[in-house]
């Protein structure tokens, strides 16, 4: 697995920065507006990266701060890119007590990205996220759309084995 990296540089183009300007044109001047840019901002790039941030402030003319304070806030916002394999790790109360804290470990250790970043490739993401609901499968984590519980520490790398075969495969 490639190296890990915490901040991986933009990589936006011409045509997404295109969409969003129609985007912003279209709510400007609309009460709560930066609400419904940074969500179809989010669904173009699959994060709001601070070019993103910056642009939309500009464009809408409201301070960073404030659009930077909405993204911070809301959970459905992520200032990070998703791996083809993104991999989640509850860290709520009942899941931590079961050992989420040592099962983020070992997944950061199984695919070589640590916790709040990407693989240089793109290929795995890694997050410890606020509790998703699923205390009675604690410790639970997600893969991508799939859920995953009650999992003791020895059954988790043959799971993310299998995203990470099923990912070789699909490059060949």
């Amino acid at each position: 697995m490639p190296n890990t990296k915490t901040t991986v540089p933009f990589a936006g183009t011409k045509e997404q920065e295109a969409q969003l300007l129609e985007i912003i044109a279209a709510h400007k001047g609309q009460a709560g507006a930066s609400m419904p840019v940074l969500q179809a901002a989010q669904s173009l790039y699959g994060y709001l990266p601070e070019e993103v941030q910056v642009m939309i402030a500009e464009e809408l003319d409201i301070p960073l701060s404030e659009i930077y304070g909405i993204v911070s806030f809301y959970s459905q916002f992520t200032l990070n890119p998703k791996g083809k394999i993104n991999i989640a790790v509850c860290m709520g109360t009942a899941c931590y007590v079961r050992g989420a804290g040592d099962i983020l470990d070992d997944i950061a250790k199984h695919t070589c990205c640590q916790s709040g970043s990407i693989t240089d490739d793109r290929t795995v993401s890694l997050e410890a996220t606020r509790c998703i609901g699923a205390c009675g499968l604690a410790p639970v984590l997600t893969i991508n759309d799939d859920v995953y519980g009650k999992l003791d520490r020895g059954e988790i790398e043959p799971v993310i084995d299998t995203y990470l075969e099923k990912e070789k495969g699909n490059r060949a």
